[in-house]
């Protein structure tokens, strides 16, 4: 079977097309402001209700307050990923909305990747990205990759996605290497900055099928 792949800061009907047809099994809507992709939960609603049954509706969230979570989770979100989340929180917010959480965490050393793992917690997911400059306005996002070797033999003991400079030339080479559970693009199928193409989640979806 191929490895689930998830289309990350969709923002328009048209690509939101692009992202279901081309299997994606979970479609990602971007809720932190600073973001290129950034919709508010309002704006995203509509999108979010296009959404097929049994395909994830993904919320980003960077250190969201409740009345955000609220607001995403009305609007139809039904998985809360999150960037600079303690464990603690993300239990709470589990425990409370009885939502299925990710932990998205930053990774450039195996130093990383142990500390990511503990991070997670009660995550149902941890999504190990590439870890974004210091004066980088975003956590992810930045069309960056991590060096993917250093999981061949420092695999977190738990279920894990990649994310961070997948592009459709790079992510069947790190589907191959790193056999991870999901794989995450945002910026590896845009033409420009939160400017999905529809031709490129195609080719990444083709690519993904072909690994």
């Amino acid at each position: 079977m191929p490895v689930p792949f998830k289309i990350c800061g969709v923002k328009t009907p048209a690509t939101l097309s692009a992202a279901i047809a081309s299997g994606a099994a979970h479609i990602g809507f971007n809720f932190f402001p600073p973001s290129p992709r950034f919709l508010s939960p309002a704006s995203a609603a509509p999108l979010i209700a296009q959404v097929p049954p049994g395909v994830g509706r993904v919320a980003v969230l960077v250190a969201p307050d409740d009345d955000l979570i609220t607001a995403v989770l009305a609007a139809g979100i039904d998985i809360l990923q999150f960037h600079n989340a303690a464990p603690d929180r993300l239990a709470a917010i589990r425990q409370r909305h009885g939502r299925a959480v990710w932990l998205a965490a930053g990774v450039k050393t195996s130093a990383d990747i142990a500390a990511a793992e503990m991070a997670a917690g009660p995550a149902d997911l941890l999504l190990l990205d590439a870890k974004a400059p210091n004066d980088a306005p975003l956590p992810g996002g930045n069309g960056l990759a991590f060096d993917w070797r250093l999981l061949v033999n420092n695999r977190p003991q738990r279920r894990f996605g990649l994310a961070g400079g997948l592009t459709v030339a790079t992510v069947a080479d790190a589907i191959r290497r790193v056999a991870p559970a999901l794989v995450d693009v945002a910026s590896g199928v845009e033409d420009g900055a939160g400017v999905k193409s529809v031709e490129k989640i195609m080719a990444f979806a083709a690519q993904v099928r072909d690994a």
